[in-house]
């Protein structure tokens, strides 16, 4: 989809919306208290949403932002946080060209800034931690498997998780600082001296896929179209089964 909308200065919304059980159902007001700097393109944003329900990792949310005008803007972000930040949600974004709802955020959004927002959504991209997980992702494709790899962390979770994560050089692997031996990164255009270019391969795959829990992987898949179809065409070939690959496009 291509935003063309130029948002004004400031984005209003109405009070707090009280909680019941249907917050899942509801807007809510969400305010920005942090903006982290990812990449040169991509950053966190972190809200105070004081009546959020919970999420499981992988899940996602409807953002809105209201125009002075009236005008409302929708859009749906993948979570980057854990399910145990109380209170707290967290929103990694592209900075996307002509992007209405992006280009807001990484120009104008300050702290204190109020926006609305609904969730979690969806069930299916979810990892509640109870099962090994194979999560591969390129580009932004890697927030919703950050969320699972945070809860892993949190909770001490000893089932197996792996993460594979492409991005086109080091300068553009979002949340690099947190990364440890869970995760393999793949650069596609760049790479630190030694380290080989390339775009995701079966031998990528091959020594995760050979490390096979009891139970076998759940594979969890997000990127680009391009990219899903890609990584899910590589993990078949390798044996991996159709129906224990979930996958998640955006573009």
């Amino acid at each position: 989809m291509t935003e063309t909308f130029t948002p004004p200065t400031r984005f209003a919304v109405p009070g707090r919306i009280a909680v019941s059980n249907r917050a899942a159902a509801l807007w809510q007001t969400a305010t920005l208290t942090e903006i982290r700097r990812e990449t040169p393109r991509a950053s966190t944003f972190r809200f105070a949403v004081p009546a959020w329900a919970g999420h499981l990792p992988g899940q996602h949310l409807m953002l809105r932002l209201t125009a002075d005008d009236g005008y409302t803007a929708q859009r749906h972000y993948s979570i980057a946080s854990a399910p145990d930040d109380d209170g707290h949600v967290e929103l990694t974004l592209d900075h996307v060209d002509g992007g209405e709802v992006s280009g807001w955020f990484h120009t104008r959004a300050e702290p204190g800034d109020e926006v609305q927002v609904r969730g979690p959504l969806s069930g299916f991209f979810a990892w509640p931690g109870d099962r090994p997980a194979l999560l591969i992702g390129a580009g932004s494709g890697v927030v919703p498997l950050m969320s699972m790899v945070r809860h892993h962390r949190a909770r001490g979770l000893d089932v197996p998780l792996r993460l594979l994560v492409s991005a086109r050089g080091p300068e553009e692997l979002i949340y690099a600082r947190e990364y440890g031996a869970e995760t393999l990164p793949v650069y596609t255009r760049s790479a630190p001296e030694g380290v080989p270019v390339g775009r995701l391969a079966a031998h990528h795959l091959a020594s995760l896929l050979a490390e096979e829990p009891e139970g076998g992987w759940e594979a969890y898949v997000c990127g680009s179209n391009a990219f899903a179809e890609h990584a899910s065409r590589l993990l078949v070939r390798a044996g991996q089964p159709v129906d224990r690959i979930r996958i998640e496009r955006f573009g």
